[in-house]
């Protein structure tokens, strides 16, 4: 039975489901249901639709706790949105009155009961069991019970305030950010006559073009790279200025850049987002629990907030999710204000968190938290589980053993929601009871040794149950990837270690681009994708950021794609017609005019000058771009043997550690990182590189400069440390092995998630974050050419799975198409997400908000990889949402530059007219791009 009225912005709903068969339990009758709640009346006698008898005053806001009752047994006891969470309070809050004045005439045959108002549920019951198993209210507070009957409900009513609302944060947090232009913003003009080089050593060999694509096949692409100590140019110091808060001592580098990186820094206060949950420790805080536990939040859509407001399309500018919904808590009644909070096995989809009774003593709870964990895992250490919540309980339902010796609970959370608690005791423990003292708080009645785990069951559904039950007791530890590639095919398997009763199989949560390659790829064999398909379970949660997460049963997940860019080179390429390395005498006689006068700047000036790891890289791979044009598409090996000779120069400065912040190799957390930081005692000194910042745009520059050397001239990757050097920058961002002594896993790339995440040694309230989904982009771009320069097959397949991994994951969450179904419909007119945080999507930039800077963040630099992450379709709507009928010509700039050069991925033409007028104006470029490149990319592109 349903019936529901809608007044205004409110909505009456009663839902009637069964959760638990029982004996007792019967069809409720049609006739059986009447509100009586102050001023208004809804009755439902033989129809399904609820009439108004009396209309809700402009003042009619409720604060005051409800008791339902079932034939004089407490039923339970709700709080009706309290904060106008609907809207406001004059027109969306429910009705103000007393609780006496609530009552019902429910059957005792109902199972149970829902109330929504707008789009909040706000009143939900849990299963309803035969009168004689409920627990009657006591005055005040329950007392802790020592045995339970199976599907005996425990309710409570007490005058305790509780809340299921939290704080959103629509500001942008740029703690660790650089408002600074992403580039150059001036550009050098040529200072003199290149003298082209036409005999001897430094002639560019005509043998090294053009670079045909290998078969870059492997069946193991995660192997390392180099494994030695850095170069010995690079010193070594032990006093980062990001202490290692309460890290245990482990025996690897540590990671920067991972998910859970708020446990280490900063107030240690923020929440981590593992996906679909968030975990938080709340030290001694959280309203109205004051715990010293771990807080578990998960946000429903119907709780997004949306702010700003986009000037050109008039829709929202931010998805924030709300923070500090404490809907469970895992505690333990020994835990107080000496609490201390540990972290050990730090890796790159886990770490534990372990929370002692004060500090030097065994933790008395180890969380193991893992990426895309089903449940929140608490490893009790004879410590008296405390579970708390500042949502409020309204009943706890015990449903006994579902194995051996694990025992469900359920819970209904007066927001309307069902949260499942697991309790599994070690061998030979006794299983302790759990009972529900007050609204806020449910304790075990001993200290108890095992695991209680705690899962949200989206709509109470009874059939999630089994699947829930067969993966309770057994938990993540860690995970690992492991992956191959055969010419444009590539897998990748998702495999995590277990813990607790490991013959169980694990429940994990995969977002859209998961389920996307392993429901959807014809590559895998009929009888593995209808495998796949039976470990998909109907169990979905919403995510913050990425859209629903659906539940998956399984050890391991292989995930497959089938459009590998192994053909992409350094030449302009699409998907359909490859490399494009060759263009017409018109256009090869203007790009080596053009080129020239671009080679004939200060390089030094435009490159090493800047003392920044991120402008000078963009310098240097802006000269290696030109170069490489000049000499394979415009067959002009004079200019390009000068400029290269050039460009090797500035390049050695690096390499020999002498440009002015050297790099320093940072042995407390493992990674190399600029002298800047230290040398102005500035931890936001160039874009944060000491503290780990963007680690994967400054150095991408320098390892594409690299591979265009090294493809032009082979024998400097023999010469010196030149290898090693750029070897190290690889290591430092995109490590394929956990066992470097030097350097961590995959710093920057996140595997679960399928792109990078640029923020380093900084707090934040909403999690990592990452603004440039293209610079993103161009390091992977830059790994693979490297691989294939060297002769490095496993790193170049490694560079094409994730180049095709993460173009997919832009797809759903950067670049939004109009028919995108993953992300909210709100946001979508705004093409790029932003700045994806963990918690909320910011359509903003740290240095502007012009379109252009939003925008265009995202396009730049333009490389043969622009044509894979973003599609036609995606540049297309975007195009003629901000810069179509003639707006480009008012942009500025560099910019202006960026965004015809990103017009050619789908009007080439266009592009190609504008960089070839006769009256092009250097300002419109920026210093990290070349107007010679763009006229070869443009040209490729189908331009000219």
């Amino acid at each position: 039975m349903k019936a529901s009225l809608s007044l205004k912005a409110l909505t009456l709903q009663i839902a009637f489901t069964a959760a638990l068969p029982h004996p007792a339990a019967q069809a409720p009758p049609e006739d059986s249901i009447a509100f009586t709640s102050g001023s208004l009346i809804y009755e439902s006698p033989e129809s399904s639709t609820f009439t108004p008898l009396a209309t809700p005053s402009s003042s009619s806001v409720c604060t005051s706790q409800r008791t339902f009752t079932v034939t004089g047994v407490v039923y339970e006891t709700v709080t009706i949105d309290p904060k106008g969470l609907n809207g406001p309070p004059a027109t969306t809050s429910s009705i103000a009155t007393s609780p006496s004045s609530v009552s019902t005439s429910i059957s005792s045959s109902l199972s149970s009961v829902s109330v929504t108002f707008g789009t909040e549920v706000i009143v939900s019951s849990a299963v309803m069991p035969a009168p004689s198993t409920i627990v009657p209210q006591s005055s005040g507070e329950n007392t802790v019970m020592t045995t339970l009957t199976t599907s005996q409900v425990q309710s409570v009513t007490s005058s305790m305030t509780t809340t299921d609302s939290g704080t959103v944060i629509t500001s942008l947090n740029t703690t660790g950010h650089e408002s600074s232009q992403p580039f150059p913003t001036t550009v050098g003009s040529a200072t003199g006559t290149l003298s082209l080089i036409t005999t001897g050593s430094n002639v560019i060999s005509t043998s090294s073009a053009p670079l045909m694509p290998t078969a870059a096949t492997s069946n193991n692409i995660f192997v390392a790279i180099a494994t030695e100590s850095p170069p010995p140019q690079i010193n070594s110091r032990a006093d980062h200025g990001a202490a290692r808060q309460g890290i245990a001592v482990q025996g690897s580098p540590i990671e920067t850049n991972k998910f859970y990186a708020n446990f280490f820094l900063g107030s240690r206060l923020d929440a981590t987002w593992t996906h679909p949950y968030s975990v938080q420790w709340l030290g001694g805080g959280g309203q109205p629990t004051m715990s010293w536990g771990l807080s578990i939040s998960h946000v429903e859509a119907s709780q997004y907030a949306f702010s700003g407001s986009n000037s050109v399309t008039n829709t929202p500018t931010a998805l924030v999710n709300p923070l500090g919904i404490n809907n469970m808590i895992l505690s333990a009644l020994e835990l107080g204000n000496s609490t201390s909070l540990t972290m050990d096995s730090l890796q790159g989809f886990s770490a534990n968190v372990n929370l002692a009774v004060s500090g030097g003593l065994t933790p008395i709870i180890t969380f193991p938290l893992v990426q895309g964990m089903g449940f929140v895992t608490g490893l009790y250490n004879a410590g008296t589980p405390l579970i708390q919540t500042g949502t409020g309980c309204n009943s706890l339902l015990y449903g006994g053993l579902v194995h051996d010796n694990t025992a469900r609970y359920i819970v209904a959370l007066s927001d309307g929601h069902f949260w499942l608690i697991y309790v599994t005791p070690i061998a030979n423990e006794p299983l302790p009871v759990l009972t529900l003292l007050n609204p806020t708080t449910i304790q075990a009645n001993q200290p108890f040794s095992g695991t209680i785990q705690i899962a949200k069951n989206p709509g109470g559904s009874s059939a999630n149950l089994p699947i829930f039950d067969g993966s309770a007791g057994v938990y993540p530890t860690s995970g690992s990837v492991s992956g191959t590639a055969s010419g444009t095919t590539g897998s990748y398997t998702l495999s995590w270690t277990k813990g607790g009763n490991i013959a169980r199989p694990l429940l994990m949560f995969a977002l859209p681009h998961h389920v996307q390659s392993i429901v959807s790829s014809p590559y895998a064999r009929r009888a593995k994708r209808q495998a796949a398909a039976t470990l998909m379970t109907g169990i979905q949660l919403q995510t913050t950021t990425k859209g629903t997460a659906t539940g998956i049963v399984g050890d391991s997940w292989t995930l497959v794609e089938n459009d590998l860019p192994q053909s992409m080179s350094f030449a302009p390429w699409t998907s359909t017609s490859g490399s494009v390395d060759s263009i017409s005498d018109d256009v090869a006689t203007l790009m080596n005019q053009v080129a020239t006068s671009e080679l004939g700047q200060d390089m030094y000036a435009n490159t090493v000058a800047f003392g920044s790891m991120y402008y000078s890289g963009k310098g240097l791979a802006k000269y290696a771009a030109m170069i490489y044009a000049v000499n394979d598409l415009g067959n002009n090996t004079g200019l390009a043997s000068a400029g290269l000779l050039k460009l090797k120069d500035n390049f050695n400065v690096f390499v020999n550690n002498t440009q002015p912040y050297p790099l320093v190799y940072d042995s407390a957390w493992g990674g190399v990182v600029s002298s800047a930081g230290y040398t102005l005692n500035d931890p936001y000194a160039d874009f944060g590189n000491t503290y780990y910042n963007d680690h994967h745009f400054h150095y991408g520059y320098f390892v594409y400069t690299a591979a265009v050397i090294g493809y032009l001239d082979q024998t400097w990757l023999t010469e010196g440390t030149n290898k090693e050097w750029v070897n190290m920058l690889v290591r430092d961002y995109a490590n394929p092995v956990s066992t470097d002594g030097y350097f961590p896993f995959s710093r920057m790339f996140d595997w679960y998630h399928g792109h990078s995440w640029a923020a380093g040694l900084f707090a934040s309230a909403d999690g990592k974050n990452q603004e440039s989904s293209s610079e993103d982009t161009f390091s992977l771009y830059a790994m693979k050419m490297w691989g294939k320069v060297t002769g490095d097959p496993n790193l170049e397949a490694r560079g094409n799975l994730q180049l095709a991994i993460q173009a997919r994951s832009l797809s759903n969450y950067y670049l939004l198409q109009n028919n995108n179904t993953v992300e909210p419909a709100q946001i979508l007119p705004n093409k790029v997400s932003g700045i994806i945080f963990e918690n909320k999507i910011d359509h903003t930039t740290y240095f502007g908000n012009n379109p252009e800077y939003i925008e265009g963040i995202h396009m730049l630099p333009l490389s043969p990889a622009s044509s894979l992450s973003r599609p036609a379709a995606f540049v297309s709507q975007e195009w003629t949402t901000y810069f179509d009928n003639g707006r480009v010509d008012a942009v500025a700039g560099g910019w202006r530059g960026i965004l015809y050069a990103n017009l050619a991925l789908v009007d080439p033409k266009s592009a190609y007219a504008f960089f070839a007028q006769s009256n092009f104006d250097d300002s419109w470029l920026d210093g990290g791009a070349s107007r010679t490149w763009y006229l070869a990319f443009c040209a490729g592109l189908g331009g000219a």
